[in-house]
């Protein structure tokens, strides 16, 4: 190790103590945390983050999928910079707010109108407290193991283990964090993932209390696998014979199509949740709709069923750096970024196959997700990691990490508009080493 790397190392371990003097964990955010302690940015440009080491990687995270056009784009930085010098928020409407508006509705012809909020948790809680407030019913319902953010309700499930997740044909409402009230894992009703069968005979049994069913349509927690045309067709109609509003979280899979993961099937939701990228590198959420249900949050109504306002939403910032953002991300920035998309999952794919090594991959558009399973798994129950899977999993990151290739901490790659396909032979190069370095552990989990 070089002089200059050890040093700057114990500086890393040095803010990470007087972190941990000040954050429980020595953090805001747990996705940041590595042992024995985390690395500090220094710089990102493009497609690569350095840390303060100066050590460079080629960076498949982008801020959990929040950054479609990598670090620093010129564009977006030339758009904040001029609206710094007029003000970051005022008690005042702002112009790009309408700009920003116009745009996203013209995307999609299911948004009828917006509403901008600050994240995409927030975006969700906004559909679903919407979707009450139409319908007067109470209850949601969701898909085991999808993960919508920090609302009570959304979240849902999202952690359910073998010893608590309860029967297929009945799935147990499992709260992630101790102490959440009973009333809310009583309002959630939760469904599997691709089954339509058995999720319609689910919802059967609670169709007068049920004000929406929310469906991430290439969830991430789940498997990163799209759902099937079958299962969103039946959904939207139950949900249209029952009197209940069908919700897409594509807080993610917005990024995979011009309009969103949804154009897939031209079955639009009555309320799309946005997020992440729609921000252009900074904190963002929208709620979109047909404009019946959005006139819930409608204040000139005689009665407002559903107040909404926030200090910072729709901030000036937020709104050019979003708007210099998607409108650079136009249909042929999306199929370029699909396209190599594809290029990375057949690459690894076939690196899993010359290393021959029983792991998988799935996803569409621009993100790809590698699971330790031979077959790419049909459900969160089958995606479900046993200890000795994680364990792997966490070796093949931590060699790829070493190696120079970010990823999110479940081995998702989520491209941006700035990489080339020499970024993406380049990682499915460290992949098959990956894949070769983790041998010798699979022998030994073979033989135990």
């Amino acid at each position: 190790m070089s002089q200059s790397l050890d040093k700057v190392q114990t500086e890393s371990a040095i803010l990470y103590r007087q972190a941990l003097e000040v954050m429980p964990g020595g953090c805001s955010r747990n996705t940041i945390l590595r042992k024995p302690h985390p690395l500090y940015a220094d710089n990102g440009r493009g497609c690569y983050l350095a840390d303060k080491s100066g050590r460079s990687r080629i960076d498949f995270s982008n801020n959990l999928a929040s950054l479609i056009h990598g670090h620093a784009h010129p564009a977006v930085v030339a758009a904040v910079v001029e609206q710094l010098y007029k003000g970051t928020a005022y008690t005042l409407a702002t112009e790009s707010e309408v700009r920003y508006a116009e745009h996203l509705c013209s995307r999609n012809k299911g948004f009828e109108q917006v509403r901008f909020v600050n994240s995409g948790t927030e975006a969700v809680m906004c559909c679903l407290k919407a979707a009450r407030a139409y319908t007067g019913k109470p209850k949601i319902a969701k898909v085991e193991g999808c993960y919508h953010g920090s609302y009570d309700y959304a979240e849902v499930s999202q952690t359910a283990a073998p010893d608590n997740w309860g029967d297929a044909d009945n799935p147990s409402s499992v709260p992630v964090v101790i102490g959440t009230p009973a009333s809310a894992l009583d309002g959630v009703i939760v469904i599997p993932f691709n089954d339509p069968g058995r999720a319609i005979t689910i919802l059967d049994n609670h169709a007068g209390k049920i004000a929406c069913v929310l469906v991430d349509l290439l969830p991430h927690r789940v498997n990163l696998s799209p759902v099937s045309a079958e299962f969103i067709t039946e959904i939207y109609r139950w949900t249209r014979k029952n009197n209940a509003l069908l919700v897409y979280d594509e807080v993610i899979t917005f990024r995979t199509l011009y309009g969103g993961a949804q154009d897939w099937f031209g079955v639009h939701p009555d309320l799309t949740a946005l997020g992440k990228m729609i921000g252009g590198g900074f904190p963002a959420g929208a709620i979109a709709g047909c404009r019946d249900v959005m006139q819930v949050m409608n204040p000139l109504n005689d009665h407002c069923l559903f107040p909404l306002s926030g200090t910072f939403s729709a901030n000036p910032i937020t709104m050019v750096a979003g708007l210099t953002a998607m409108e650079l991300y136009d249909r042929v920035a999306v199929e370029r970024i699909n396209n190599l998309g594809k290029r990375a999952r057949e690459g690894i794919r076939e690196a899993i196959r010359v290393a021959d090594v029983p792991f998988c991959v799935s996803g569409a558009g621009s993100l790809f997700r590698v699971h330790v399973k031979p077959e790419v798994p049909e459900d969160y129950r089958t995606a479900y990691l046993a200890a000795e899977e994680g364990r792997l999993l966490n070796s093949l990151l931590d060699c790829l990490f070493d190696d120079g290739l970010m990823l999110i901490n479940t081995c998702t790659g989520a491209l941006s508009t700035v990489m080339t396909e020499k970024e993406i032979d380049f990682a499915v190069e460290l992949f098959l080493d990956g894949f070769r370095k983790i041998r010798p552990l699979l022998a030994a989990r073979t033989a135990a």
